[in-house]
């Protein structure tokens, strides 16, 4: 199955949930909603939208110099945001689409980017938990009422990022775990080496380096939580305190990773949008915040995504090769 096929395919099936999504929220009641938007916010989240983008980028441009490798600044950024495209794509091709245009255009090779590819996600969670337990931490020093279960998927992730971290520390483990997910095809045909693999890894994870990517993850997160913030007060929904949000928006993230659908897709938008019912906004309304923040934080990176993913030529990239 080529590349556009496979978009096509996950583009109808994202579009037939929120079709669903959409209905059983009562298409009218949402249309009603939709004139509650307070247009004089959009500027102000349309211009956090791109600073986290840049945050997120300036991250990258870090991870790619300590592994020795530099891209012109507009074309890198062009390449970077064309992966925002395929994040709706589950497996390899979404992971690593950033990775094959740069072994087409600059000849770098795949066995260093696929790496530093990995370890974006791994700074994004260590973000997204640092966050979290701040927003958590704040909630339990204020005794801001919360939503329990966020505490618990909190800790879950925390868990998790410290097996993470554990795990990379040991090269021997590394190596088992390596050896292991390089027998699935299309991790196989990417031909890694496990001791380049470890290295760039280790590199770019340890010591004073890591302190700037973390920030920047962490600041990532915090502007998306600021978006939230502001979609919820464009709908005039003040109930909610930011301390609150970024918990809450974070754990909703949380659980839409843990579910590995492509960007948590309905995941993500049940339990935020419950959250806010919970909390006395009328579901409706509920369901109509939940869609708008999820296109502000992801629909518009993955529309440019599209756009920037033609201009660098990735649609004509074999992604079987």
């Amino acid at each position: 199955m080529n590349l556009i096929n496979k978009i096509l395919i996950v583009i109808i099936a994202i579009v037939a949930f929120y079709a669903i999504f959409l209905i059983y929220s009562d298409l009218n009641l949402v249309k009603d909603r939709l004139g509650e938007f307070k247009v004089e916010f959009l500027p102000s989240i349309l211009t956090l939208v791109v600073l986290g983008w840049f945050a997120a980028f300036y991250r990258w441009i870090l991870l790619l110099k300590q592994s020795n490798i530099k891209i012109p600044i507009l074309e890198n950024f062009f390449i970077f945001m064309a992966g925002y495209a395929l994040s709706i794509v589950p497996g390899k091709v979404g992971e690593l689409i950033k990775s094959q245009i740069l072994k087409t255009k600059f000849n770098v090779p795949r066995t260093k980017t696929a790496s530093i590819i990995v370890i974006e996600q791994i700074y994004n969670l260590i973000g997204l938990v640092t966050v979290s337990c701040i927003g958590l931490g704040l909630i339990m020093i204020f005794q801001i009422e919360f939503f329990e279960v966020t505490s618990f998927v909190i800790m879950g992730a925390t868990i998790v990022l410290i097996f993470i971290l554990i795990l990379i520390k040991s090269k021997t483990t590394f190596e088992k775990v390596f050896h292991k997910f390089s027998k699935f095809k299309f991790i196989s045909k990417l031909k890694l080496s496990y001791e380049e693999s470890y290295d760039v890894i280790k590199k770019s994870l340890s010591g004073k380096f890591s302190i700037f990517p973390t920030f920047l993850s962490a600041a990532f997160w915090i502007i998306e939580s600021i978006v939230v913030y502001f979609v919820l007060l464009a709908f005039d929904v003040d109930v909610l305190q930011f301390t609150t949000i970024i918990a809450t928006y974070t754990s909703s993230i949380i659980l839409g990773v843990a579910s590995f659908l492509p960007m948590g897709i309905g995941v993500t938008e049940g339990s935020l949008a419950g959250f806010f019912a919970l909390k006395g906004v009328d579901i409706s309304l509920a369901l109509t915040i939940v869609i708008f923040i999820r296109i502000f934080t992801r629909w518009i990176g993955v529309a440019l995504g599209f756009i920037l993913l033609k201009i660098v030529g990735g649609f004509a990239i074999d992604t079987e090769k």
